[in-house]
């Protein structure tokens, strides 16, 4: 069976898998994920090179859907990042909701791909526009809210004096 996918895109698929991995370590570790944590680091990382290597696949030969949501991306981690910085007294809730959002806005892509390419003899869904794609759409987005809510009403871990 013959690989649909450019080296560049199996390059991008391995890094992605590895971000997302990383990014489930970091909300295991700590209940959110902290770019300053280990686990938090590498997923910064490997986001990074993510998004980066997306602009290099065009599957339809043009600037798409899935290359906004990289610059998104790119643009909400390094807000995420230094949220600290410039949100103030704001920036941990907002650094772990911007945070989350790349997560959730990696998985976007993902879904697409993943159920309009697996199995290679005949996938999933036809197009990004299938019913089955839509709902695994509104599936991940009631994951992202619930997930959210409880990133954000976890006490905070008390202060040693």
């Amino acid at each position: 069976m013959p690989n649909h996918l450019s080296t560049l895109g199996i390059i991008h698929t391995v890094i992605s898998i590895l971000a997302i991995i990383a990014a489930f370590v970091a909300l295991f570790q700590s209940g959110r994920i902290d770019p300053r944590s280990s686990a938090g680091r590498w997923y910064v990382i490997l986001t990074f090179f993510t998004c980066l290597t997306s602009f290099g696949i065009r599957k339809t030969g043009q600037f798409g859907p899935p290359h906004v949501v990289s610059a998104l991306v790119l643009v909400l981690l390094a807000l995420g990042i230094y949220a600290h910085r410039l949100f103030g007294a704001r920036g941990p809730k907002t650094e772990t909701i911007l945070m989350s959002t790349t997560l959730f806005f990696s998985f976007i892509p993902a879904i697409t791909e993943t159920l309009t390419r697996v199995p290679l003899s005949h996938p999933i869904a036809e197009s990004q526009d299938a019913p089955i794609v839509k709902q695994c759409y509104l599936g991940l987005l009631l994951l992202f809210a619930i997930g959210l809510f409880l990133q954000l009403r976890k006490p905070k871990p008390a202060t040693a004096s």
